[in-house]
């Protein structure tokens, strides 16, 4: 494996994926600093924590943002600070021309900064994606037992959108057993759904398709599960939302039918986050190394 050695890389707030990920860094032979961690309960070995001011910008490779990115006071969210750090615009500019700034989402603060320097969103990549689907589709498995009376096995599942989350979400829960149908407007997707062994669902036929319906899991970040659908739902059937804002279901009015629902985006940060760093430190170590050849 090709190192980073000689690498500098600066990591400002984050979450428990972050911390996983500056261990993966080190390892990789690369000089991290940490900004907004000063409540970490335990020193990471070669992390040097540190505030933006006591750091070279002009020697620094590459940017490490919080999967949230910066708001617009420039605010970066972190759960290891009192306080989260803010970087200022100004910061940017003492970076070299050839730094990465690497960020989970673009922001509107990151869209305008990008006219002048190079921002990477992680999670517009399709390898992150993919990756990243695993612990999601094991996220949802886990509610999906933890809020329902019944076995998996056996249970009638609808999953609406085949992308990538969608697919892992096809074999997690078709591997446990259960029958599943997947909800599309693609007619490629939905002959592809049938090759993968579930029901294929087109989306105007969504609400007549749920009538039996135990578990429904939307991943489509746009409001596809109306009341049409969830008055369609068997009252003892569960909802698990795990798209991105500002998702994609009803929850007003799965709350006055008084079916169950779950909003549950960012799963990988909240029950696998040492694997979604490693994930993260993977990728920045490939895209930072292709930059170089």
């Amino acid at each position: 494996m090709t190192l980073l050695t000689g690498k500098t890389i600066v990591v400002i707030g984050g979450d428990a994926r972050n911390i996983e990920m500056m261990r993966q860094l080190v390892e990789r032979d690369s000089l991290v600093y940490a900004v907004g961690f000063e409540e970490v309960d335990a020193q990471i070995e070669g992390v040097y924590f540190s505030t933006l001011e006591n750091i070279p910008a002009n020697q620094i490779d590459a940017v490490i943002l919080p999967v949230s990115g910066l708001d617009e006071e420039g605010y970066a969210e972190s759960h290891y600070a009192e306080s989260s750090p803010m970087v200022q615009p100004e910061f940017f500019d003492t970076l070299s021309e050839n730094c990465l700034v690497f960020t989970g989402i673009m922001t509107p603060l990151l869209s305008r900064l990008s006219e002048k320097i190079k921002i990477i969103p992680l999670f517009d990549r399709d390898d992150v994606a993919i990756y990243n689907s695993i612990p999601t589709a094991e996220g949802a498995l886990m509610f999906a037992i933890q809020h329902t009376d019944f076995t998996v096995h056996d249970a009638n599942v609808t999953i609406i959108g085949f992308g990538r989350v969608g697919k892992t979400l096809v074999h997690t829960f078709s591997a446990l057993g259960a029958n599943v149908s997947v909800c599309s407007r693609n007619e490629d997707e939905l002959a592809r759904i049938f090759e993968y062994h579930a029901k294929p669902v087109h989306i105007e036929d969504l609400d007549s398709s749920v009538e039996n319906c135990n578990i429904l899991v939307n991943t489509v970040p746009q409001l596809v599960v109306q009341p049409s659908t969830i008055r369609s739902l068997p009252l003892d059937s569960l909802i698990i939302d795990l798209a991105s804002k500002p998702g994609g279901v009803d929850f007003r009015f799965a709350k006055k039918r008084g079916i169950k629902a779950i909003l549950a985006p960012g799963l990988p940060g909240m029950v696998a986050p040492n694997t979604a760093g490693k994930i993260l430190a993977r990728v920045i170590q490939s895209v930072i190394l292709k930059q170089e050849s």
